[in-house]
């Protein structure tokens, strides 16, 4: 397995690049920017870029997914029932990619975005148990996703609530990489640390550890932040309706 994580400060954002060095293959999810990074650590570790994965459409910055796909001869990957515009790959709830010894396992997480996916990924080479999961804007370190960039923000909230028990139930070890840290728009109480693991997250964080969902509703409606600048056009340019 190899992993790389790059932190980006304008916008707030954390990308991931992961695969098989040893079948050298990888995918990227959600990139942010210039896309010479990307195929820069791809060329270093030995490995093809065969996938480009948006885990949603972006309210708060312009994915450089679609661009880095055509660049590298990947698909771009998003959820299947995602309103954006043709071609990309459409996955479903657990649905999966393999990238030689490493698999990639679609969860649907609705609630941030209604095309939100989380992605699941094994080292099969160590484990058929899952090491860890990119988690996007559904769970963050220190909080969860704000639900009304896409949608109604109770609608949305009773949606993620459902969301979040999905990944509740997944083993305490499993390690959380999410899309986002302090500072980005789209979280209220996000910590500086850019890594963390379900089982901490549930001891640890206000509204995941939140067990009915009513008292969830009520908490994820308090005090919501101001939207980012422009946040239906960047929605609509991340799905390709636009050109930027």
């Amino acid at each position: 397995m190899i992993l790389r994580s790059f932190l980006h400060g304008d916008p707030i954002a954390i990308s991931y690049l992961f695969g098989c060095g040893g079948k050298a293959c990888c995918a990227v999810v959600d990139p942010v920017g210039e896309i010479e990074p990307y195929l820069a650590v791809a060329e270093a570790t030995g490995m093809r870029i065969l996938y480009v994965i948006d885990t949603h459409l972006h309210a708060d910055h312009l994915s450089a997914g679609r661009r880095l796909a055509s660049a590298a001869s990947a698909e771009y990957v998003l959820f299947a029932g995602s309103d954006a515009a043709q071609p990309f790959r459409g996955v479903r709830d657990r649905s999966s990619l393999s990238l030689g010894n490493v698999a990639a396992e679609f969860i649907h997480t609705p609630g941030h975005t209604p095309e939100h996916v989380c992605v699941l990924v094994s080292d099969r080479t160590r484990s058929a148990e899952p090491w860890f999961v990119l988690s996007g804007h559904t769970l963050m370190v220190g909080d969860v996703g704000r639900t009304e960039l896409a949608g109604a923000a109770e609608d949305g909230a009773r949606v993620l609530f459902r969301s979040l028990q999905r990944l509740k139930s997944l083993p305490d070890h499993v390690e959380v990489l999410p899309g986002a840290f302090a500072g980005s728009a789209c979280g209220k109480r996000l910590s500086g640390k850019p890594a963390s693991t379900i089982g901490f997250e549930k001891r640890h964080n206000a509204a995941f550890r939140i067990d009915d969902e009513r008292d969830f509703v009520r908490m994820m409606l308090e005090d919501i932040p101001v939207p980012p600048p422009q946040a239906a056009e960047l929605r609509s340019l991340n799905a390709g309706f636009a050109r930027p």
